[in-house]
């Protein structure tokens, strides 16, 4: 017992600091989506247990209008799709790290977030680290951030008043830490550059509001042929 006790001690520590800026961003945007809640009149029940069991931060918002207008079960599935299909591109790439992930693997899909995906993917767990532990609590930590801080926007928005305007440029700017990060660690980065050259053709070709889907499914077909390649590179280098 005290020594699985060890194991999963070790694995928050090395998994909790990846997860600070994520709790950042999850709790201004889950406070912003409890009070949008509140105010469209619903108790706090509602994004507690949406942020709890959705658990997809585009869709919640969505959802609120769905749950204000006429009852459209197809509409509500296609909207879902729509929103999230990116999720799709995410499950593909994270097909060999949550390989022998046994009883974890359920939750982990469950709960792959876009920031979620960007940390179990790109971090470098220690070697005296169990990996199914270290994704098990990135997943539960941001999960929690969310959650917590949707509860808390829900309880007290009738109570707080501010401007929220912006305030969802906190998790791109996120984003582009995360990938300045990833960019430092790499010793090769044409993959990073094929990334960066397909979403720009994709947003000059579709458009901003639909560049997304066509721009994960172009760098999936460029960069799955030539992943060997390009690992090996990386090794050399």
């Amino acid at each position: 017992m005290k020594k699985s006790e060890g194991v999963r001690r070790k694995a928050l520590r090395a998994a909790f600091p990846y997860t600070i800026p994520i709790f950042a961003g999850f709790w201004f945007l889950g406070l912003t989506y409890g009070i949008y809640m509140n105010v469209s009149g619903f108790s706090f029940w509602y994004p507690m247990l949406m942020s709890l069991t959705i658990f997809a931060g585009s869709v919640e918002f969505v959802a609120v209008n769905m749950l204000l207008g006429v009852f459209n079960p197809l509409q509500a599935l296609a909207m879902t799709l729509m929103v999230n299909a990116r999720h799709l591109f995410y499950g593909v790439s994270m097909l060999d790290r949550y390989r022998n992930t046994g009883g974890f693997k359920p939750y982990l899909i469950f709960g792959m977030c876009d920031e979620t995906f960007s940390i179990n993917y790109t971090a470098r767990i220690p070697e005296d680290v169990d990996r199914k532990w270290f994704f098990f609590f990135v997943t539960l930590l941001n999960h929690f951030y969310w959650f917590s801080g949707a509860t808390l926007g829900g309880l007290f928005g009738s109570l707080i008043h501010f401007n929220t305007e912006g305030l969802e440029f906190v998790m791109t700017a996120m984003f582009v830490v995360i990938f300045m990060e990833q960019w430092l660690k790499e010793k090769n980065h044409t993959a990073s550059l094929l990334g960066l050259g397909l979403s720009l053709l994709c947003l000059v070709a579709f458009g901003p509001e639909n560049f997304i889907i066509p721009a994960m499914a172009a760098i999936l077909c460029v960069l799955t042929p030539l992943k060997k390649q390009l690992e090996k590179e990386e090794a050399v280098a």
